[in-house]
């Protein structure tokens, strides 16, 4: 029997994003003659009924589930998504005796602890390419699994891991875009996405990225960048969000990057959005982006304050924050500032020494995150460990009982920030319509985009593009493109 793999997407927040890891897994278990289903939940209106619908239907060898998120990662709401995707696996495990596996970035960060809250038979943590299509074939087999790159299984009553699969990305085969109804998740989600590169080699003491993603940067080549930018444009798809950790590191790749597309002549048809690092980001490089078709650039800035930023383990410094702006502004990118507020050593000047500094700078825009997620793997996740029972820390707020694993939202929130830090903050940014942050009037929309029915319809009405540049333009009554 032919083998066969059913991916699913749980995934059903608005705005729609789509679960890129899916259109490249096909591609790799395509070129080796496995059958690939996909059944997408985003667009379902009843998920459950559409998994016994599809199981009747298709015969699948193994189910791979990708979770590209866990939670919304964001204090005010502390929404886990987990409860949703465990209804998911018990209908499919309800309908079918195939093996269930999980995967995806939301998933690699605590694989051990999600596979058991879940009940999944495997996991696979990093990479999924390769490793999903090599446990395919040992299943068909009967060959062991031990093998398999970043297998998550039980074994004696415990749950083992393997190493993932660090290998080059270029040597994947072409990234098709077959799989997604990429065009719909466009007319719904207002963007698409691409990565130039996976993994991070930077030292921020909260990230997951390299916890999920491998600490080496692993580049693709730019011609297969561009190439998979054409792929898009031909389905429809002309504003496109980069996942890359940091877009600027290393800035070689970026340049390289962008002198591709400039040279295709794809900066004049596409416009594209990135992350990127504040250090290091030159007006020669804001020039080479904004000639390949970039108009937007979101800085992890996290915080004003450098003492703060020491703290948190980032290599630049407040004055790059400045630089970072102007290069911006010279080359004609929007460019929006993300702070993480509340953090180890955080305190009531510090905060008030960033959001002074941020509306000096003026950015387009601010986004404000009080509250700092806590992922395994993570140096502040080790460093609380060791200071510790989560549930008598002063310092975290959210899921502080029974999660070890970290799988469920817990914050580090800064106990000398007094109990009304929220307020204090709002103080501080006093209604400046240029930063995104939570007040009785604006609700929690305000800066999460999970479930914003404000982005929802503005992109129904035709806007496109990264949401906090919808959002600004909302704001500033620009126009949908």
């Amino acid at each position: 029997m032919r083998a066969r793999v059913l991916l699913v997407n749980p995934n059903r927040l608005r705005p729609p994003v789509a679960p890129l890891a899916l259109d490249y897994m096909a591609d790799v278990l395509r070129a080796r003659k496995i059958e690939v289903t996909l059944l997408d939940l985003c667009f379902e209106p009843d998920p459950l009924a559409a998994v016994a619908d599809t199981l009747r239907r298709v015969e699948p060898m193994l189910v791979a589930v990708t979770l590209r998120n866990t939670d919304d990662c964001y204090l005010a709401s502390g929404q886990s998504f987990l409860p949703e995707f465990a209804e998911v696996v018990a209908a499919i495990r309800r309908s079918t005796s195939a093996s269930v596996v999980l995967g995806g970035s939301g998933y690699s960060v605590s694989p051990s602890s999600i596979l058991d809250a879940l009940g999944a038979d495997h996991g696979i943590a990093g990479d999924g390419e390769i490793p999903l299509a090599m446990l395919v074939e040992a299943l068909a087999s009967g060959n062991g699994l031990s093998g398999v790159p970043g297998l998550v299984w039980r074994e004696g009553g415990e749950v083992r891991q393997n190493p993932p699969w660090m290998g080059p990305l270029e040597s994947l085969p072409t990234r098709t875009r077959m799989l997604l109804d990429n065009r719909r998740y466009f007319a719904e989600g207002g963007q698409g996405g691409i990565e130039t590169k996976r993994g991070c080699d930077r030292c921020c003491i909260y990230c997951a990225d390299p916890v999920g993603k491998g600490r080496r940067v692993r580049p693709r080549s730019p011609a297969q960048v561009a190439d998979e930018f054409e792929t898009l444009l031909k389905q429809g798809v002309d504003h496109v969000h980069l996942c890359d950790s940091e877009f600027n590191v290393p800035a070689s790749h970026a340049l390289a990057v962008c002198e591709e597309l400039t040279r295709r002549g794809l900066g004049e048809r596409l416009r594209w959005y990135t992350y990127a690092k504040p250090g290091g980001f030159t007006p020669d490089l804001a020039g080479a982006m904004r000639r390949a078709g970039c108009v937007g650039v979101n800085f992890g800035a996290d915080s004003g304050d450098d003492r703060i930023l020491a703290e948190l383990g980032r290599d630049f410094r407040s004055a790059d924050l400045w630089e970072t702006a102007a290069a911006c502004r010279e080359a004609g990118i929007a460019c929006m500032y993300d702070l993480l507020l509340g953090g180890p050593g955080e305190t009531r000047e510090s905060i008030a020494t960033t959001i002074d500094l941020l509306k000096r700078i003026s950015p387009d825009r601010v986004g404000v995150s009080l509250g700092m997620r806590i992922y395994h793997g993570t140096a502040v996740a080790e460093r609380l460990r060791a200071e510790g029972p989560m549930a008598g820390n002063p310092n975290l707020k959210g899921a502080v009982e029974d999660n070890d694993g970290f799988r469920a939202p817990v914050f580090y929130l800064s106990c000398a920030l007094g109990d009304d830090a929220p307020d204090y903050v709002a103080g501080l940014v006093g209604g400046d319509r240029r930063f995104f942050f939570p007040t009785a009037e604006a609700g929690t929309e305000a800066y999460n985009y999970s479930n914003n029915e404000r982005l929802v319809e503005a992109i129904r009405r035709g806007y496109r593009g990264a949401y906090w540049d919808i959002l600004r333009r909302l704001s500033e009554g620009g126009g949908a493109r």
